[in-house]
């Protein structure tokens, strides 16, 4: 028999949170819990008109309880406060006009395993920000979306090849002075104990 996901409702107003609950309590894949219970909760899921400071609050709340899975419905939001939301947590999103009992149980499902949910179209605007940001603020600082510089990556990349300072310094064209300074830097600033370890991070986030 399948476990149910306990799931804690939370609805800016009675009437929200009514109809939100009436369409998951018959649902066998769902385990409604109450407010005194949230601890218990594996998703929480935030019903709102608008998404303002009262709104964040209440996800940081839920979070700070414990109940770090979060989704939101709402009724259709813009860039801005898609961009919000992912900011606070919140790993789902659904509109409102869309929230049937099915599309609400493939929110909590999704967010009990740990993955992210949003409409296609939402996704693709989200994509969208994304690559003006490195196209826009990002790349004419000579940065990526991981924080490093392309010269940051490239030593990397090297160090892991097995070269030393020398060595990269030649193929590079940087003093060995730049190079000991720029694997400093990528050390401290990502709290790394030494190139060793920088290499193992750059490797485990796909970078070289």
């Amino acid at each position: 028999m399948r476990t149910r996901i306990p799931t804690y409702v939370y609805a800016t107003d009675p009437l929200s949170e009514a109809g939100i609950v009436s369409r998951l309590r018959p649902q066998p894949e769902v385990d409604l819990v109450a407010e005194d219970e949230i601890e218990r909760a594996v998703v929480g899921v935030v019903v709102a008109d608008v998404v303002d400071a009262d709104v964040i609050r209440v996800i940081r709340s839920i979070q700070h309880l414990g109940c770090t899975r979060v989704a939101i419905v709402v009724p259709d939001p813009d860039d801005t406060v898609i961009l919000t939301l992912l900011e606070a947590g919140v790993c789902g999103i659904l509109r409102r006009a869309e929230a049937s009992a099915t599309s609400l149980v493939t929110l909590v499902e999704s967010a009990a395993r740990g993955e992210g949910s949003l409409p296609p179209d939402m996704l693709g605007r989200l994509l969208h920000q994304v690559g003006q940001l490195q196209r826009q603020v990002l790349a004419p600082r000579g940065l990526t979306m991981t924080g490093l510089t392309e010269r940051e990556i490239d030593v990397l990349r090297l160090v892991a090849e097995g070269f030393d300072t020398e060595e990269i310094s030649k193929k590079l064209a940087y003093s060995q002075r730049t190079i000991k300074t720029v694997i400093h830097d990528v050390t401290t600033r990502l709290c790394l104990r030494n190139r060793t370890h920088a290499v193992a991070w750059a490797l485990r986030e796909g970078l070289i």
